[in-house]
């Protein structure tokens, strides 16, 4: 692709994202949500392959359904309220119109099958972009209308969503399968405390962007894709395959790395609101994410694959990583001694 044209579709979809983020009128944020959209699909389909084609038309069906539904519910807590601004949401079947249509959005279960399916088309930056920036729009809107939403039914997608993402990425061995359904299990955990304590949301969604990113640099860095190549990284740069592990364990949520801290608060802020059984039902939950992360954090470190190579390290390779990978995981694994001055900022 034309480096311009590459410019301004990334420039476009930024745009659109920054547009719905800081709009305060539901017309103005389904704009930028369309604008987001049309940039990206370019962007998805340009590989020119069978696979990146059907997984660039699954994405544009599932999100213009997605931006329909959401028009048609706020025009129709419009036609109830007269208004049209998004925290006015009073109407309880628009509202729940709406949460449905952010929902398919984000991908969050039971509207998950698109992600799963779509993702084995795509490369790795592409992957990077819709796990991670393609979900901030979205989250921003949600956030914005949760305190008119139905705190149960949240909670109950969450919920789904942690189970479906755990037993999802069990028995895969495709690593961008493993990282969606590891989207979806986050995303499980940003929603049951979103109706209790939004800025928890916030620091969840900061932190699995934080290592989202770092796994995927990581993984375009060692050139891996499938378990079978990710357990012969060692031999393309030694240091940063040993992050690996470290990095997969923070996303588990182990201590002492940065994924720890989001699901302490939350854990924390349910057994404030009284609500053990979910408590519970999300730390169970995690053991299944954990079963993957620490599968592959076997693959990494505790096996060693066979190779016809003579030599042990590919020297004809320069896999080197910048700066900027090398600075998303430190913050993505150190930012613990932190938290509380991160709590008074949120």
């Amino acid at each position: 692709m034309n480096l311009y044209i590459m410019s301004m579709l990334l420039f476009s979809m930024s745009l659109g994202t920054m547009i719905t983020v800081s709009s305060s009128h539901w017309f103005m944020a389904w704009m930028g949500l369309e604008l987001n959209t049309l940039a990206i699909i370019p962007l998805l389909s340009k590989t020119h392959h069978p696979r990146a084609t059907e997984a660039t038309t699954k994405y544009f069906l599932t999100q213009s359904v997605a931006s329909a539904l959401l028009l048609f519910a706020t025009m129709l807590n419009a036609s109830y309220t007269g208004e049209w601004t998004i925290i006015n949401m009073q109407t309880p079947i628009p509202t729940i119109m709406l949460m449905i249509a952010l929902m398919i959005k984000l991908a969050v279960a039971p509207f998950h099958l698109w992600l799963t399916d779509m993702i084995q088309g795509l490369n790795l930056m592409e992957c990077l972009i819709v796990l991670t920036w393609q979900k901030l729009a979205p989250m921003a809107l949600l956030i914005q209308t949760s305190p008119e939403m139905n705190p149960t039914l949240i909670t109950s997608l969450g919920v789904l969503s942690m189970l479906i993402g755990g037993w999802g990425g069990l028995n895969q061995p495709h690593l961008r399968k493993i990282m969606a359904f590891s989207s979806i299990a986050h995303l499980g955990w940003m929603i049951i405390v979103m109706p209790y304590l939004p800025s928890l949301t916030m620091l969840n969604l900061l932190v699995y962007l934080l290592l989202t990113t770092s796994i995927f640099l990581m993984m375009m860095t060692l050139l891996m894709n499938n378990m079978n190549k990710m357990a012969s990284s060692w031999m393309k740069n030694l240091p940063l395959f040993s992050m690996m592990t470290i990095m997969l364990m923070s996303l588990g949520g182990l201590p002492p790395m940065s994924g720890f801290i989001p699901k302490w608060m939350i854990l924390e802020e349910l057994v404030k609101q009284n609500m053990m059984s979910l408590a519970t039902l999300a730390i169970t939950s995690t053991l299944l994410s954990l079963f993957f992360y620490l599968r592959l954090s076997y693959v990494t470190s505790l096996t060693t694959s066979p190779s016809p190579l003579n030599s042990k390290l590919m020297w004809r390779l320069k896999l080197n990583p910048n700066l900027f990978t090398a600075s998303i995981i430190i913050m993505s694994t150190m930012l613990l001694p932190i938290l509380p001055s991160t709590m008074d900022l949120m």
